[in-house]
């Protein structure tokens, strides 16, 4: 048999994995919450998906490498479309995803909200 790592489902899937910050294993290494992803009925790899809060950690690195600096070194308008982006993804709904969120954008949490408050007034008009 093909080796996982070789395997065409692993290739396929790999860029969603890493975006989310997951991790990939052999399907033998699958526990209770894995995703256990199967190819002409074998299952061949399983996806072991991050916490909550390490999720948010991957995603603002990968804003922080998309910008290509640190988010606390964007301007205002740059630090809004950020929090547009993160509440799209649910970053909010994280407990103290407000508070780590203002800590990387280098603003304070007042501030985050009035992002938010902006954006969802813009929404309803």
């Amino acid at each position: 048999m093909t080796e996982p790592a070789d395997h065409p489902l692993v290739t396929a899937v790999k860029p969603l994995v890493d975006a989310m910050g997951a991790e990939i294993l052999g399907a033998d290494q699958a526990q209770p919450d894995d995703v256990v992803l199967s190819w002409e009925g074998e299952d061949v790899i399983a996806v072991r998906l991050p916490q909550l809060s390490d999720s948010l950690d991957h995603i603002l690195a990968a804003m922080e490498r998309r910008h290509g600096k640190p988010l606390a070194e964007l301007d205002r308008k740059a630090k809004q479309s950020v929090v547009r982006t993160l509440e799209a993804r649910g970053a909010f709904s994280v407990r103290h995803g407000v508070e780590t969120v203002a800590s990387a954008l280098g603003v304070s949490r007042f501030t985050v909200y009035n992002y938010l408050n902006r954006e969802n007034a813009a929404k309803s008009d």
